[in-house]
C-alpha cells in the first residue's frame, strides 16, 4: 500500500508562520520526490483532535497533545515552534491590577478563556498557576471574550501576541520567559509529526521535503512572506516578518539537543504534575 501511494495529507494552521514553512511544498519550489501533499488548513485544537485518531498523515500538533498521540505518531526533527524566551501571554483588558502584584496573585479565581485544553499554552498555564477556571474559546475569539465580559483574562496564541495592545489589552505574564527563567530551555510550542506506520524510508523522504521547504523559505524570505501574508490576521507586512521570525529559525531546522531537553521537560515536568497520564517513548524521526 505505502509504495504505491504519492499522495500525503498534511495538516497545518492557517497562520503565516506555518505558511511560510510550507510556502515550497505549496508551489511547488522544490523537489517533491514524485509526492504530492494535500494541505489541510484547521486551527491547531482540531488539529490535536485528529491526531488522536491518527487522521492525517503528517500534521502539525502541539506538544502537550503529543502526550496523546505518541502511540501513533513520531515527531519530525524539524517545523517546530518554539518560543525562546517569548510565547503564549495572558491578558487582561485595561486598567490591570496593580503592577507591583505578582502575576499569578492577579489571576487566581479569574475565569480565564484558553485556546483548547491540548494546547501546549494550555499547559504551560497550569505549569505557572496550578489549577484556574478556564472556558474554551476559539483562538481567533479571545479577545472578544474577554470584552464581552465572558472572561476575566484570556490566554493569546498565534498573532494575539503582537497585537494584543492595539486591541486594548495589557499583558499579566508571557509564559514563554517564565519558562525561559525557570528551566533556561525555550518553551516548546508546536511541532510536526508522521504517522508510525508509514515504512522509514518513505517517512525520511518526506522529513527531507519538509526541511527543505523550510530551508527555501529562509532562504527566498520576501517571496515567503508574501506568500504568508494573507494568512496574517490584522498584521501589517513588517509586523507579519516578526511573527514569522518568532516561530520559524534555527529551532524549527532542527529542534537540536536543546530542543529536545526542552520537550522532555516540558511534557515530565506535566507528568509529575499529574496534568498528563502515562508518558510513552518521546520519538523523533532521524
Amino acid at each position: 500500500m505505502w509504495r504505491a501511494r504519492k499522495v500525503f495529507t498534511l495538516g497545518h494552521s492557517p497562520d503565516p508562520d506555518d505558511a511560510f514553512m510550507f510556502y515550497a511544498i505549496a508551489k511547488n519550489k522544490i523537489d517533491l520526490r514524485g509526492y504530492r501533499f494535500e494541505h489541510r488548513l484547521e486551527d491547531i485544537q482540531t488539529l490535536n483532535e485528529r491526531a488522536t485518531r491518527g487522521e492525517l498523515h503528517i500534521s502539525a500538533v502541539s506538544i502537550h497533545a503529543y502526550a496523546y498521540v505518541a502511540d501513533k505518531y513520531a515527531l519530525l526533527p524539524c517545523g517546530a515552534s518554539m518560543g525562546d524566551g517569548y510565547g503564549p501571554i495572558v491578558i487582561r483588558k485595561r486598567p490591570t491590577l496593580n503592577a507591583d502584584i505578582d502575576p499569578g496573585e492577579q489571576l487566581r479565581g479569574c475565569v480565564i478563556a484558553v485556546p483548547g485544553r491540548m494546547t501546549s499554552a494550555y499547559l504551560a498555564l497550569q505549569l505557572y498557576l496550578g489549577g484556574f477556571k478556564h472556558v474554551v474559546v476559539p483562538f481567533d475569539q479571545i479577545f472578544d471574550a474577554v470584552n464581552a465580559g465572558r472572561a476575566d483574562a484570556g490566554l493569546i496564541i498565534h498573532e494575539g501576541q503582537l497585537t494584543y495592545a492595539k486591541s486594548g489589552f495589557t499583558k499579566v505574564v508571557d509564559l514563554g520567559k517564565w519558562w525561559k527563567q525557570e528551566t533556561g530551555l525555550p518553551l516548546p510550542l508546536g511541532g510536526n509529526v508522521i504517522r508510525k506506520d508509514i515504512p522509514a524510508d518513505i517517512r525520511h523522504d518526506l522529513l527531507e521535503i519538509m526541511r527543505e521547504s523550510i530551508d527555501f523559505g529562509l532562504a527566498h524570505r520576501d517571496e515567503a512572506v508574501q506568500h504568508a501574508l494573507p494568512y496574517a490576521r490584522d498584521m501589517n507586512e513588517k509586523l507579519a516578518d516578526k511573527f514569522i521570525g518568532m516561530y520559524v529559525n534555527e529551532f524549527t531546522r532542527d529542534y537540536g539537543e536543546k530542543g529536545r531537553a526542552a520537550i522532555r521537560r516540558f511534557l515530565g515536568d506535566a507528568r509529575s504534575a499529574g496534568y498528563i497520564g502515562t508518558l510513552g517513548e518521546i520519538e523523533f524521526v532521524e
